[in-house]
């Protein structure tokens, strides 16, 4: 789009990736995940994000990366979600693996809620427990590229998180705070637990590159 003369700009939750990626223009905004323009129900707040943001097409070349000068906390924001996770189906499967199949009637009820989901960026739901087993192998040592990933960890990571994620909100009996189901996925789930391990035996072979990053900040 900038090569046809359209100018660009967008919104960054993630800093170190913003400047890592180098987009024309980027304005970091320290706000909790799923909440792009800060604060809910405020919309003189979110037009002091959107004016901020616009104000960077002024600039004719770039990069240019700014941060936005307001911080946004989410009460609660680190507490988890009060989540009851299913039964075991099989206990001859890996916990996480057998875990996973168990949130699949969840992962429907919420799409079916919603329509939409975040899922799909290198799988659909059916293969969710074959990347769940793919990061249990990396957790017990195989190096990523003999795990049977179908893609970078990073990519694969993010569907499993969505996949959990959203089966959440199907489970929980309240709205989350903005990180509370992220905290809950990687802190009260063995599939979280399962990609902590990974996320450290990738580290442990010296894999510090941005596409094998499976955990995000904080959570580790």
């Amino acid at each position: 789009m900038e090569e046809a003369g359209l100018a660009t700009v967008q919104l960054s939750a993630i800093r170190n990736h913003t400047e890592r990626l180098r987009p024309p223009r980027a304005l970091y905004c320290d706000f909790p995940f799923g909440r792009p323009l800060g604060k809910p129900g405020d919309p003189a707040f979110q037009r002091r994000v959107l004016l901020a943001a616009f104000a960077l097409l002024e600039r004719p070349t770039g990069p240019v990366l700014e941060d936005f000068p307001e911080t946004v906390a989410d009460a609660g924001d680190d507490e988890p979600l009060a989540c009851t996770l299913p039964p075991r189906l099989d206990p001859n499967d890996a916990p996480a693996v057998d875990e996973a199949r168990g949130l699949r009637a969840a992962y429907e009820r919420q799409l079916a809620r919603t329509g939409r989901t975040s899922l799909g960026m290198v799988s659909g739901p059916d293969a969710i427990p074959a990347l769940v087993a793919a990061f249990v192998r990396i957790a017990d040592g195989v190096a990523a590229e003999d795990a049977g990933l179908p893609s970078d960890p990073h990519s694969a990571a993010l569907d499993i998180n969505a996949y959990y994620e959203e089966a959440a909100l199907a489970l929980a009996d309240h709205i989350p705070a903005a990180r509370a189901t992220e905290t809950w996925f990687f802190h009260h789930t063995e599939t979280g637990r399962v990609l902590r391990a990974a996320q450290a035996a990738l580290i442990a072979a010296g894999r510090t590159d941005f596409l094998a990053t499976v955990v995000p900040r904080g959570q580790e």
